[in-house]
């Protein structure tokens, strides 16, 4: 895969993601690593048009664009010493094998969020969904067959200033 062809999309195509993909991206998402192979995560695919609108507005700004994707992937977490990092990885494995897929996708942070009303993200998110009280919301991924290009990313894009080796 080129990885510098993947790109942030936010605007979708009227278009429902098939089954099929959703399954097939679903599968590599649920084999994301984590610390011990613990596997923390929980997912809920949104494919829902009322619900995705009620996702877009769960935080002040920043995901109004989700009431028009055909699909959404909220990422909850069971609280262990890596689930921080887990649904992290879990999400970017996600947006790789969607791109992979042919889907956009954008990560839509919603740790310490509130809505427009000041009412906390992750308690709208978790009544929304029916997502037991145990489990933290980490993020959202909104995806769908993008309907905006952008250039993939070139050499003069990659910032060699920041690699270093051995030490800083």
């Amino acid at each position: 895969m080129d990885f510098l062809s993947r790109r942030t999309v936010r605007k979708y195509k009227d278009k429902p993601v098939e089954k099929e993909v959703i399954m097939e991206l679903m599968k590599t998402a649920l084999v994301a690593p984590s610390g011990r192979n613990r596997r923390p995560y929980e997912y809920v695919v949104v494919d829902d048009k009322e619900l995705l609108q009620k996702l877009s507005v769960s935080k002040d700004g920043g995901a109004g664009f989700m009431a028009d994707a055909p699909l959404a992937i909220v990422i909850f977490v069971h609280d262990t010493p890596t689930c921080l990092d887990d649904g992290a990885i879990a999400s970017t494995v996600i947006q790789l094998k969607a791109h992979e897929l042919g889907l956009g996708s954008c990560w839509i942070q919603t740790m310490g969020k509130a809505n427009s009303e000041g009412r906390s993200t992750e308690e709208v998110i978790k009544e929304l969904l029916n997502v037991p009280a145990e489990l933290k919301l980490h993020n959202m991924i909104s995806l769908g067959y993008p309907d905006e290009e952008k250039p993939a990313y070139t050499e003069n894009d990659v910032d060699m200033a920041k690699l270093h080796f051995n030490k800083f």
